[in-house]
């Protein structure tokens, strides 16, 4: 294994380095996505909010392989001229933003309306209330599951495989193609990913038992 790592490293740690630009990318996408569909959907204006509603629940049941396919091979065909890397950035950024929505929605509604009557009644717009008083908390009480859907789209980014996006699966398939050796090569794939999720999943883990320990 140690052999085959040293012969395809440059393979490897290429692969590497667009899983982790893909998730970085990724990540601030679907977190914008995610947090601005909540906010509408938390909105009085009903055709907002029922956007945002249909927008949620379409992309949270629509299987994430289907979503990024549409972008790699569906898009194409109207003349715009999409690569696979950005097909499942786009595709995979509206999945998780779907999810991310539903986390932060869950955290704005658990925040009690006193608040946001008090900063109506002291003068603030609805707009302040939402970003200065209800969001900051919202966030707070939700960056557990936030962290863990940070941890699920660095798992999904496996998909790029499938469009020849250039990440660490789709480079392990390449090498398997070459040296038909299944088992090494996924070994090493599977430490890569370790690499980036297991910081995060800990970092998740404290945060849990902070806000345990805050709220007793």
């Amino acid at each position: 294994m140690f052999e085959l790592f040293n012969t395809y490293s440059g393979q490897f740690l290429s692969g590497f380095g667009y899983t982790l630009l893909a998730s970085l990318i990724v990540l601030i996408a679907s977190f914008i996505i995610g947090i601005g569909m909540a906010i509408a959907q938390t909105s009085d204006n009903k055709l907002l909010s029922g956007f945002a509603t249909a927008y949620i629940e379409v992309f949270r049941n629509i299987p994430l392989l289907i979503i990024v396919m549409f972008f790699y091979v569906v898009v194409p065909l109207s003349g715009i001229d999409i690569s696979g890397f950005m097909s499942g950035v786009i595709g995979l950024s509206i999945y998780t933003s779907s999810f991310v929505a539903d986390v932060v929605k869950s955290g704005i509604s658990s925040i009690p309306a006193g608040q946001r009557e008090a900063g109506l009644a002291s003068g603030l717009s609805k707009n302040q209330v939402m970003f200065l008083i209800i969001l900051p908390q919202a966030l707070k009480l939700v960056l557990p599951p936030l962290g863990n859907q940070m941890i699920n789209l660095v798992k999904n980014s496996s998909i790029f495989a499938m469009v020849a996006g250039l990440d660490l699966m789709y480079q392990g398939d390449l090498i398997v193609s070459e040296t038909y050796n299944v088992f090494g090569t996924y070994i090493i794939v599977g430490i890569f990913y370790l690499i980036i999720t297991v910081p995060i999943s800990l970092m998740v883990k404290r945060l849990e038992e902070r806000q345990s320990q805050t709220s007793r």
